[in-house]
């Protein structure tokens, strides 16, 4: 069996960022998130990175981040290309977006023949995330459903306190098993607890704080990247013509007409830390502290890389 690949879609860090120059350390020793997951991939068994970026920011992502992980960890990088499409499929001439975390991941498949899991690059996820979905993908292969798995989240360890957040809503039957994703794209926090939008906040829908959410922590056998390439095509026609400049290919997408298909089965690994990340500027000094404190509790040397 083979070994497990981490997957870090890092496509969209220099239109978040202003261009990389600009990534801001969270500690005294320069590190970013991305150090942080990387450190506890390789903790917790990982031996290969795949990022995947945009070739516009390749020079500078190997010399902010690549260059000082291939000292540590084997990297290869594929690149998210708005123009990767099916055939007889163009990107709009004025859009600008990519297509989403299911493109992304969709970039990989000249380079992976196992299993293999999906991060985001500007999100923490916690030790025991990347120690649980290791485990998981290197015991587990396909039978007669895909054997897929995420880590998922309590809702109210995920929120910022500066605005929305999109996240995929679980739900699970009594096994641990997913029964549905949907992706919720604008989820705030009320005073009467966490609601979400459908039509730009006319209306909210409320949330329990204890729902399980996905934060893009996926662990996949090779055989998801075909079914992302075969579905793509039926995904563009049917959102082209309604919003071509935004409409996004998610991998909670996939996933769940897998589940219905019942062509897949997604083992949900429920995580008990706190997601840390900087969606808005607003929530740098919150993941300073947070950083400041796993070191002061022993789970992080102060510089990582010594």
């Amino acid at each position: 069996m083979k070994k497990p690949v981490l997957v870090i879609m890092a496509a969209g860090m220099g239109s978040r960022y202003g261009g990389l120059k600009q990534i801001d350390p969270v500690d005294n020793e320069g590190h970013i998130i991305i150090d942080f997951s990387i450190y506890d991939a390789i903790k917790a068994g990982f031996e290969k990175i795949v990022f995947i970026i945009k070739k516009e920011i390749e020079e500078d992502f190997r010399s902010c981040i690549g260059d000082r992980m291939e000292k540590q960890i084997q990297v290869e990088y594929v690149f998210q290309d708005l123009h990767n499409l099916p055939e007889g499929f163009e990107a709009p001439g004025e859009r600008t977006k990519p297509w989403g975390t299911a493109h992304a991941v969709l970039s990989c498949l000249p380079v992976i023949d196992g299993p293999f899991a999906v991060i985001n690059a500007d999100d923490y996820y916690g030790q025991q995330a990347f120690k649980m979905i290791y485990d998981y993908l290197a015991s587990h292969q396909d039978n007669e459903k895909y054997q897929y798995t995420m880590v998922g989240y309590l809702l109210k360890n995920t929120l910022t306190e500066y605005g929305h957040v999109a996240r995929g809503v679980c739900e699970t039957d009594e096994a641990g098993k997913l029964t549905a994703i949907t992706e919720r794209v604008r989820i705030e926090k009320h005073a009467d607890g966490p609601a979400f939008t459908e039509d730009e906040g006319k209306t909210w829908t409320g949330l329990s704080e204890d729902t399980v959410v996905s934060m893009n922590m996926w662990g996949f056998t090779q055989s998801i990247l075909p079914e992302i390439h075969d579905r793509f095509a039926d995904f563009l026609e049917k959102n082209l013509p309604v919003n071509p400049i935004k409409c996004e290919y998610f991998l909670p997408f996939v996933v769940d007409e897998l589940i219905r298909e019942d062509k897949a089965e997604v083992t949900v690994l429920k995580s008990g830390d706190r997601w840390y990340g900087v969606t808005y500027k607003e929530d740098k000094p919150a993941v300073v502290k947070a950083i400041a404190a796993l070191k002061e509790e022993g789970c992080y040397p102060e510089k990582l890389w010594e």
